[in-house]
């Protein structure tokens, strides 16, 4: 069988390094808010060219804090409208929700990422922010972004859970360009921890103080309270095991973008859509996602898995027809649901081996 993500394999490397981190944790006794999380913040503020980076429990609580903290700050208020795209994973909206704020749903190009042209048709006075998500590993266009942002008085974010290492069209490493990013560390990620995990980053330091606060039940001093803040904290095994990982993400990134190129060179089906790919180099790839007629995905994730090959689907259902965001349900967002009902995802990491990828490459090209 070959796995869509072998995490065992992933995580191999780093089994004595990890061994020694957890029994230096043991004999210090400091388990929250210690060195490994200062360095880790350190490190990864550098490596996203961002001046702060601050460690929370997931990313989900990433996206609401940094909302929160400018509603504090008194840059959004309660009922203030937030740009999200239409496609993204249901975090970023409830991340959005849980802040209090309205989510504006905008279709995507067909990139997967935000539509700049899109986003500027539905600004209003009530717009305040824009929330971007670099989804599947490509940077959204942050350069076109910020200038829509710019012209309309808006705040930027973006959600970069999937894009670790990726690069704009400018090539700046994700992270260090908007008001502030938020990122997940899910086992899954590019840069995963072994548990939850997530962080902010931001150049604002006013914001980094109030952030920092929030995250630890609004306090900068113990036992003082400054904020009505939560106890969303990356705690410092999690950031031993991603400070050691980070040292190896260009590389990990780098073994993902050549697997990318022989997808993307090598797949020939006329019922397979590759995805569109702005620059391999810039891409993180955590996901390679193809695209095929819904009639068709089933049986072609069936004709896979009878080839032992691993595969998911990342998305089958657009935010606005969960569940949980019924109010949302009335919505007419075709492209998203496009999207939703023909995207399939392929294995694709550090630890796949040539011989598995020309086999999903034939495979695929054998599919009738």
């Amino acid at each position: 069988m070959i796995k869509f993500l072998d995490l065992q394999q992933i995580n191999k490397e780093y089994t004595e390094t990890f061994h020694t981190q957890l029994d230096d944790l043991l004999d210090s006794g400091w388990v929250l808010m210690g060195k490994h999380l200062e360095s880790f913040e350190t490190n990864f503020a550098k490596y996203c060219k961002a001046k702060h980076c601050i460690g929370v429990a997931n990313g989900l609580e990433a996206i609401t804090i940094i909302l929160e903290a400018y509603k504090i700050a008194g840059q959004l208020k309660e009922g203030d409208e937030v740009i999200v795209p239409s496609n993204t994973y249901i975090a970023t909206i409830l991340g959005v929700i849980n802040a209090g704020l309205k989510p504006v749903f905008v279709e995507p190009d067909e990139d997967f990422n935000l539509s700049v042209s899109n986003a500027k048709k539905v600004i209003t006075s009530r717009t305040k922010a824009i929330f971007t998500v670099h989804l599947y590993g490509q940077a959204s266009n942050i350069p076109a972004l910020t200038k829509l942002a710019s012209e309309n008085g808006l705040l930027l974010f973006d959600d970069a859970a999937q894009a670790h290492g990726a690069k704009d069209l400018k090539g700046q490493v994700v992270g260090g360009s908007t008001h502030a990013t938020a990122f997940s560390f899910y086992p899954g990620k590019n840069l995963g921890a072994l548990g939850d995990g997530g962080a902010i980053t931001t150049n604002d330091s006013e914001m980094a103080e109030i952030i920092k606060a929030y995250r630890n039940y609004g306090s900068h001093q113990k036992y003082h309270n400054k904020y009505k803040g939560v106890n969303s904290r990356l705690d410092e095994l999690q950031a031993a095991f991603l400070n050691k990982k980070l040292e190896n993400l260009d590389r990990d990134n780098k073994k993902r973008q050549d697997v990318a190129k022989l997808y993307v060179e090598q797949i020939k089906n006329k019922y397979i859509q590759l995805p569109i790919v702005h620059d391999i180099e810039k891409h993180a790839f955590h996901l390679f996602i193809l695209r095929i007629k819904e009639s068709r995905r089933n049986h072609f994730q069936e004709y896979l898995a009878k080839h032992n090959i691993q595969t998911v689907i990342h998305y089958p259902i657009p935010p606005h027809h969960q569940s949980a965001l019924k109010e949302f349900k009335h919505l007419n967002l075709p492209v998203a649901e496009q999207m939703h009902d023909e995207v399939i995802s392929i294995p694709i990491s550090q630890v796949i081996t040539k011989d598995e990828v020309n086999t999903i490459i034939k495979t695929i090209n054998d599919y009738r």
